[in-house]
């Protein structure tokens, strides 16, 4: 194989290489802007993050539906969502269902 073949073959897969890192990465980049945190519809323990004073991230909510606990879940879902009790989800952080108050 001579020296300009070799350039030519590197160069293709270099190509295929960009192509399928490029198409990795836009599903992953679409999955992330396609979703929205959803406060109040977690089970306890279950939540990704954020469960107010005294906890530090995913999994530290202590009840069930906790108020200032979040959940992603698909954009344009959250405030659809039901939980017992007549329970909303809600797009901002709630006051119900906090074991500190």
């Amino acid at each position: 194989m001579s020296a300009n073949s070799r350039s030519v073959a590197a160069a293709v897969v270099a190509g295929a290489v960009a192509t399928a890192l490029s198409s990795v990465a836009a599903p992953a980049s679409a999955y992330a802007q396609a979703k929205e945190k959803c406060y109040g519809i977690s089970l306890k323990g279950q939540n990704d993050c954020k469960a107010g004073p005294g906890t530090t991230c995913a999994g530290t909510s202590t009840v069930d539906y906790q108020g200032n606990a979040w959940k992603l879940v698909p954009k344009g879902t959250c405030e659809e969502m039901t939980a017992p009790g007549d329970r909303h989800g809600s797009l901002t952080a709630l006051e119900r269902d906090n074991p500190q108050g």
